[in-house]
């Protein structure tokens, strides 16, 4: 349910460096494209689980423009749980964005669109897409980063808890804020991190079958780079309990691995 900038996906990206295809005397180039791909043991969206505690295949794209501004599509494989209608695989994510860095303060404003193909049955007046505008401001300490992100989703279809009751749809909105932590081992490929974010509801992105009204996700990992991969590894828990269509607690703490390559 929704990819997180600011859990596994971060981690992963945390750690990946980016390749060298000009000399360094050369001017940089106006526009960039950079690629990652990667394998999860269990994609994790704000400490949910979106693949009932299985496998996933990711992957992203993104073009960069000298002037800051840039646009990003991102791939997971999900399970059908995740959608609405129960019956989405895919979600697509599509990222546009300005980013600015003022000595060692970057700030970052764009929107996000969730997009999950193939999720809107004929007749059906539920939703599965959603769009998310976010801030987020990072600051480098040396070999410490620290970010604060805060991510709001207006009112719209895709939040709603009545889904599928009868076309009631009463619109909700949701605001997730997080806090993220990285550190690099100096004069070693090792990296830590550290992730404490809340979801502020009820939206179907934050109620549990519990009835609480949002809940914490919290996470610890470490990462090992050689040259373009990463390998990654996290402890992801939460307080929630959210049970798959399977009855899997999917919001149950566990460990995630992943192996990505950047491009």
């Amino acid at each position: 349910m929704r990819f997180s900038r600011t859990t596994l996906g971060g981690l992963l990206l945390a750690g990946f460096a980016t390749p060298a295809f000009a000399q360094e005397t050369a001017p940089p180039p106006a526009i960039t494209i950079n690629g990652t791909a990667a394998v999860v043991t269990d994609y994790r969206f704000r400490g949910i689980s979106q693949t009932d505690r299985n496998a996933a295949v990711q992957g992203s794209i993104t073009v960069t423009h000298e002037s800051g501004f840039y646009a990003s599509v991102w791939g997971s494989s999900v399970d059908n749980y995740v959608t609405v209608a129960g019956t989405g695989h895919q979600e697509i994510d599509l990222i546009g964005g300005y980013k600015k860095t003022v000595g060692g303060t970057t700030f970052d404003i764009g929107a996000l669109y969730y997009f999950y193909p193939k999720t809107h049955p004929a007749g059906d007046a539920s939703s599965s897409d959603f769009v998310e505008p976010y801030v987020d401001i990072s600051h480098t300490f040396g070999p410490l980063t620290s970010k604060v992100t805060v991510n709001y989703a207006p009112k719209q279809k895709a939040l709603a808890l009545d889904q599928g009751a009868s076309g009631l749809l009463r619109k909700r909105d949701n605001v997730y804020l997080a806090g993220d932590f990285s550190a690099g081992i100096p004069k070693t490929p090792l990296g830590l991190t550290a992730h404490v974010g809340h979801s502020f509801g009820p939206s179907w992105l934050a109620t549990d079958s519990t009835g609480k009204k949002g809940y914490t996700d919290w996470g610890l990992g470490a990462t090992a780079t050689y040259k373009v991969l990463t390998l990654g590894v996290s402890y992801v828990d939460t307080d929630a309990r959210f049970l798959s269509s399977g009855g899997r607690n999917v919001s149950k703490g566990g460990v995630v691995a992943s192996l990505g390559v950047a491009f």
